[in-house]
């Protein structure tokens, strides 16, 4: 592979996109050009990870053992926990905890979370004790709640500076904080009195009191306080990061902005798993028992629920037997039609959830909503329905019999998809705790068997 790019950061896009189609060719040029790979993870760790994680792990790791630790740990900085667990199992334990110590708090902690128990204990008996204890007051939080999202790196001043004083000590912590978006006032306890922003300092008149140029009782969360919260609070009032407190308003550390926007896209991809049946914290690197544990209860009550549509299959198979070929060809379609119209409306209402869209006072005008909405649309579908049935039926009953049977499962499958999520948060479970199978349920016994009905009444 020829690559003569001056620049790294030209140099790094290049090796990005080929590594996602040819990695063995990317690993062979990082190999044999050892100089330009550490001028790029030098330059742009950011790319130099998304490079090492489309790599085979050995490969990755030996790539990694090639540079110093800081750029070595700014590169982990940068990958994704599963993947960088595995770049981290192939060092050796003492340029493991180098890497650790070298690497932001929050970030390290979030490694360490994905190693092995064992391993993770090993890492940090090596560690200065005080980053071992750091780590481990980071570790106790839960991945999806502010403590576990939170970093300890956060601007911090006291109360009673002035600006020309804050705005010093600001130059002096520039080097060791990367976020200074937002600066927290404390008291002699530490504990959270203000906010002031980076801006708004540096414009203050150098003698005016830091109390008078922050914002007094800022927003903030608890370490507990589960991620779907931060970020509808960040989203609310239009915050770059939120502090967090623990019970007597002593400042921990801050959510930031970068930390916000991935929980949002992480609270989206469960809710997106859990509508499927799927583990919610499931990703494709979670060890198989574990994901193979999460996704069996589910697929029990999936095979629950489609006995119950055999057995109301079942309980019409004299018209069945009676009509024969045509009518089984064409049950499967009505059924599909009401779980398409169902899906839409429930992926509509989930997301609407998601932001807080869909408030109990509003719930019946939602509901109505998209119940006139899936009606609107099945008179169309409907008449299509029909003139299938009559094609593949050949009379005017089976037409009917068609027809009706798609508009009242495009309706049901709309009140249905829009239903469900309402009632799962009305009895205080997840509103996207497996509704696609629920949804699936009442649409194929709705289209099943309201189809044979109907057929029964119109064909026999």
């Amino acid at each position: 592979m020829r690559i003569g790019l001056p620049r790294p950061r030209e140099l790094a896009q290049r090796l990005r996109s080929t590594a996602r189609v040819q990695p063995d060719e990317v690993e062979h040029y990082l190999d044999t050009h050892t100089a330009e790979w550490q001028a790029l993870a030098s330059a742009d760790p950011h790319d130099a990870a998304d490079i090492l994680e489309e790599l085979a792990t050995d490969a990755a790791t030996d790539l990694l053992s090639d540079l110093n630790i800081a750029d070595a740990a700014g590169i982990l900085n940068e990958m994704r926990p599963e993947l960088g667990v595995d770049v981290l199992e192939g060092l050796n334990p003492a340029r493991t905890s180098d890497l650790i110590a070298a690497m932001d708090a929050d970030m390290a902690a979030d490694l360490l979370g994905q190693l092995d128990e064992g391993d993770r204990e090993q890492v940090l008996a090596d560690l200065d004790p005080e980053i071992s204890h750091e780590l481990l007051a980071l570790l106790q939080h839960a991945p999806d709640s502010a403590g576990g999202l939170m970093t300890t790196d956060v601007a911090v001043l006291q109360v009673g500076m002035t600006a020309g004083e804050a705005t010093e000590r600001l130059r002096q912590l520039h080097d060791q904080i990367d976020d200074l978006s937002y600066v927290y006032v404390v008291d002699h306890r530490r504990q959270l009195v203000g906010v002031v922003s980076f801006r708004d300092l540096v414009f203050a008149r150098p003698g005016v009191g830091l109390d008078e140029t922050m914002a007094h009782r800022p927003v903030a969360v608890r370490p507990e306080t589960d991620r779907e919260e931060v970020s509808e609070l960040a989203q609310r009032y239009g915050l770059f990061g939120l502090p967090v407190v623990d019970h007597s308003g002593v400042l921990l550390g801050m959510v930031t902005h970068e930390a916000v926007v991935e929980s949002v896209q992480a609270e989206a991809s469960e809710d997106f798993a859990a509508a499927m049946g799927a583990g919610p914290e499931e990703t494709v690197f979670t060890p198989v028992r574990r994901a193979a544990g999460m996704r069996l209860p589910w697929m029990l009550v999936n095979l629950a629920m489609a006995l119950v549509v055999a057995l109301v299959i079942e309980r019409q198979s004299a018209v069945i037997n009676d009509i024969g070929p045509v009518l089984a060809a064409l049950m499967p379609v009505v059924a599909l039609m009401g779980g398409n119209a169902g899906a839409q409306s429930l992926a509509v209402v989930i997301r609407s959830m998601a932001i807080d869209g869909v408030t109990p006072s509003r719930a019946g005008r939602v509901l109505i909503n998209q119940v006139t909405i899936g009606a609107i649309n099945s008179i169309p579908i409907g008449l299509l329905a029909g003139s299938v049935g009559l094609v593949f039926g050949g009379t005017v009953n089976f037409a009917v019999t068609m027809g009706t049977a798609t508009v009242a499962n495009l309706v049901i499958g709309t009140l249905s998809g829009t239903a469900i999520p309402l009632i799962l948060r009305k009895l205080g479970l997840d509103p996207a705790l497996a509704s696609n199978i629920f949804l699936t349920l009442v649409t194929d016994v709705v289209g099943f068997g309201g189809f044979l009905m109907v057929a029964t009444l119109l064909l026999r």
